[in-house]
């Protein structure tokens, strides 16, 4: 299935739009301010050792000095307590038994090749670590390490071969290795050639850094974790990709040179877009987007889909809607599911759904119809590029499903909970407000004798007051024996509001 991605690049965000017969098939989003450090290599210098908490202050040319652990250097393991075997070398480098203590290992002003870890936070600066790990496509490269592994997460049965494929792949010509490859989940079902390709862009990238290492001064960055856009020419270009049209001509020259250096086969696809309309006009790109972070989705037979995005989950209920143009009823709730299965899988994809999923489609009577919809559902799962798995429906009718989690939703990225209901998606009725608010009164009456109860509260509030509530808030007023006056204050939620006592 032919495929075109759309780039429009903002100095303040970069987005990306995977295009498929027409339809917007994902969303891809970078901000500037929000982008990380984490994979980020710099040339440090040790700035401070700390004997007593094994660790050292290294300066990475940062507002705040970096933090490194004596676990997150190279193992160098004292010989007197040295293990025999490698698995227990590293178990020993963890635990630290017979590790060299870090006053051993590094010195003050020593420059030290190191990775981020994890980002600032607060008053902490990032947490470091020496063993260099560089994440490609399918592959992670261990260029100071001689292993071979596999994903855990991959069956065991397939692990050994997968294994033994990898090491005849990275195996140099003399019969030598350099550095070591752990084979991520997602290249369970790669070929040889994209393997091969992802070993050599990230032994370039390693001859890179090296290279910048001995010509940048201490505390310099040595390379940077890839872009948006340049993730794009790793991991989503294919032989499906007919264009990839980005709308910035100084982006557009920066890729092309990142291109002919990496991915010389991405080059003849990429054109630098200069029409009039935005491009992401052209698949109505920012409607698909604000329709993403709807609830409901409407099918083009009437039909719709009720995505609801929790903590532990996402559920989706199929409804028929307005659709009746079936023979039958069964035929209707068929044509309402297979429609439906086709949009789900998209609807996963565009909004970047992960974890459990249950999927509640119309029940339908006919063992048939389930077959025929499950089998649709699964063949459009098939087109996603993040691992899914699929089960049967179940005894209620439900399919439970699971997609590996890559990034956080669109939902996640673009919007936050909302400040008046918290998230619940629901408010208080403005008259169950104003009862609890004759209960704190009545409450506050007990324990202060104030001259005056003053109610603060939104504008809906006030006015029920104003109108059908007055009766109990007057009755209130007789019963405490103290006035009670309102005051509306538009700023307000309609669930928040004061009782000030004058």
């Amino acid at each position: 299935m032919s495929q075109d991605i759309l780039i429009n690049w903002a100095p303040q965000e970069t987005r990306v739009a995977v295009i498929e017969q027409g339809a917007v098939q994902e969303v891809h989003l970078e901000r500037t301010l929000e982008r990380g450090l984490v994979g980020n290599v710099y040339l440090g210098k040790v700035s401070r050792v700390l004997p007593g908490m094994q660790s050292a202050f290294i300066d990475i040319g940062l507002e705040r000095a970096a933090f490194l652990h004596v676990a997150d250097l190279m193992p160098q393991i004292n010989a007197k307590h040295a293990p025999k075997d490698r698995n227990a070398t590293a178990s020993a480098a963890s635990a630290g038994e017979g590790v060299l203590p870090i006053e051993k290992q590094v010195f003050e002003g020593q420059a030290l090749m190191v990775q981020v870890l994890k980002d600032p936070i607060g008053t902490k600066g990032a947490r470091l670590t020496a063993q260099i790990s560089i994440a490609g496509r399918l592959l992670v490269f261990l260029p100071q390490d001689n292993h071979v592994g596999v994903s855990q997460k991959i069956p065991t049965e397939q692990r050994e071969a997968l294994r033994a494929r990898l090491t005849g792949l990275t195996a140099l010509p003399g019969g030598g290795t350099s550095g070591g490859f752990i084979l991520r989940t997602n290249a369970e079902d790669s070929t040889d050639e994209e393997l091969s390709e992802d070993i050599a862009y990230l032994r370039k990238t390693w001859d890179r850094i090296r290279d910048a290492a001995t010509r940048q001064p201490p505390a310099s960055l040595l390379h940077q974790d890839l872009n948006l856009m340049q993730r794009v020419l790793r991991d989503l270009v294919g032989a499906q990709t007919q264009t990839i049209r980005i709308d910035s001509r100084e982006q557009f020259g920066l890729l092309q040179q990142f291109a002919t250096e990496f991915m010389p086969g991405t080059l003849k696809r990429l054109q630098l877009y200069t029409g009039e309309r935005p491009v992401f006009d052209l698949h109505n790109v920012d409607e698909e987007i604000a329709r993403a972070l709807s609830r409901r989705v409407d099918l083009k037979s009437g039909g719709y889909l009720v995505i609801d995005q929790t903590e532990a989950l996402t559920t989706v209920d199929v409804n028929t809607g307005g659709f009746v143009g079936a023979r039958n009823f069964d035929d209707t709730v068929f044509k309402t599911n297979l429609e439906a299965a086709q949009a789900i899988a998209r609807q996963l994809r565009l909004r970047n759904l992960g974890g459990i999923v249950i999927v509640d489609f119309i029940d339908m009577v006919r063992d048939e119809h389930q077959s025929a919809v499950l089998a649709e559902f699964r063949k459009q799962l098939s087109r996603d590029r993040v691992k899914t798995m699929l089960g049967d429906f179940s005894q209620l009718g439900l399919l439970e499903m699971t997609r590996k989690r890559t990034r956080e939703s669109l939902a996640h990225m673009l919007s936050e909970p909302c400040p008046s209901c918290e998230g619940k998606g629901v408010v208080k009725t403005a008259r169950s407000v104003c009862y609890d608010i004759l209960r704190e009164i009545l409450r506050e009456a007990r324990a202060f004798s104030p001259r005056e109860f003053r109610v603060v509260a939104s504008p809906q509030v006030i006015e029920l007051f104003l109108d059908e509530e007055s009766p109990h808030l007057a009755g209130l007023s007789d019963f405490i024996g103290k006035p009670i006056s309102l005051t509306a204050e538009s700023s307000m939620t309609q669930e928040q509001y004061d009782i000030v006592l004058l």
